[in-house]
């Protein structure tokens, strides 16, 4: 990526404690989420973004500011902070139904406080800010970033005033259609499972080919 000028990209842990990405189903460890930004640092990137969410399941202000530490010590260059927003028919969905929502507990302003301190303390500013659907204790998401490393795209998407490219098993690509200046976006996904995005590979070129011919 970074020899073919991608000169932006996301490690996203959500959380760096081990049990909690258990119980919403991440394929890895913190460590190994941890050793993902090295890698990326050791490539060359100097515009390495980070992604958490806060109100995850069990999650107390101590696991918080647990991961805040350790974020920290990796010094990244954007940290987007997510509070969670649970999508239906996801795993998530499952385990709330399973055990109540009283398993979500970003329903005070500690966490959010935690995470804008801890941003602060790593010299990142907030750039943007949004809402989602279903959106716990109805806070916000908010980027921070240093200066010049602002994720533009996270306000294009935002504002759907400008068609993208995605690439990979599970990502979506968007291009501004209709009337012009309207906004109006025609989307084309890529399955999920990877296995299925190889045996159609050639099919999904196609249909992206289409999209944007």
């Amino acid at each position: 990526l970074r020899e073919h000028g991608v000169t932006r990209i996301s490690v996203n842990p959500q959380t760096t404690n081990d049990r909690t990405l258990g119980l919403i189903g991440r394929r890895h460890t913190a460590a190994e989420a941890e050793q993902a930004f090295q890698l990326a640092r050791d490539a060359g990137f100097d515009n390495i973004n980070m992604d958490i969410i806060l109100g995850l399941p069990e999650e107390t202000d101590a696991d918080v500011q647990n991961t805040i530490d350790r974020i920290r010590k990796l010094s990244p260059d954007a940290l987007t902070v997510h509070s969670l927003a649970v999508k239906r028919a996801s795993r998530m969905q499952e385990y709330i139904e399973e055990n109540g929502y009283t398993a979500i507990r970003n329903n005070k302003e500690t966490t959010m406080e935690i995470a804008a301190r801890g941003a602060s303390d790593m010299g990142l500013l907030p750039y943007y800010l949004y809402r989602q659907k279903n959106q716990s204790g109805n806070f916000e998401n908010v980027g921070y970033a240093r200066p010049g490393c602002y994720g533009i795209y996270n306000i294009l998407i935002m504002e759907e005033v400008e068609s993208i490219v995605a690439l990979g098993a599970g990502s979506v690509s968007k291009r501004v259609g209709g009337i012009p200046r309207s906004g109006r976006m025609l989307r084309c996904d890529n399955p999920k499972d990877i296995d299925t995005y190889i045996t159609h590979i050639d099919e999904l070129m196609e249909r992206k080919n289409k999209l944007f011919g």
